[in-house]
């Protein structure tokens, strides 16, 4: 479990390092009347996980994490299950975007995830599959005037794009 730490903070770091460098080729500021530049979101999602990659390798160079001190394997058996019911439902969700659109794609993969995998109440699984979606679409949409593929349910937003636009 240590190994596979060191391993994929450093594999992350390096990745997003690089992706940093990419997305900088654009424009990374606000460009005025038009919203972010098209390497800004990139670029400094990227510097974040350059950020936190660097701190979980502090942490396991200072075996402050149980993972860093751990001696298990990277998975066992009940987990490798758990990750590969992960996988198709992450598959399933990908695959549904381009016909449903991500703001119907991402919270029944979310109301699957929390209810489902998570076995958490009802409250709690239909208010973050709800409200992850509405923030999405004001953050990308309305905010950073980024659009997001909405599939055949494109018609459904020109209201919100009358009123907010």
């Amino acid at each position: 479990m240590r190994r596979a730490e060191l391993v994929m903070a450093l594999a992350l770091g390096v990745l997003s390092a690089y992706l940093m460098v990419k997305s900088a080729e654009l424009p990374i500021g606000w460009i005025p009347r038009e919203g972010p530049g098209g390497g800004a979101f990139p670029f400094w999602l990227s510097a974040g996980m350059l950020v936190c990659c660097v701190f979980i390798v502090l942490r396991w160079v200072l075996r402050q994490s149980p993972v860093s001190r751990s001696a298990e394997l990277y998975f066992n058996p009940a987990a490798r299950g758990t990750v590969m019911i992960v996988i198709i439902a992450l598959t399933l969700m990908i695959g549904s975007i381009h016909i449903i659109g991500i703001y119907f794609a991402i919270p029944l993969f979310l109301l699957y995830y929390v209810r489902v995998i998570g076995r958490h109440n009802w409250l709690l699984s239909l208010g973050v599959s709800i409200s992850a979606p509405v923030i999405s679409f004001f953050f990308f949409e309305i905010a950073l005037h980024i659009t997001l593929p909405k599939g055949y349910s494109e018609p459904l937003f020109y209201p919100l794009y009358d009123i907010f636009l």
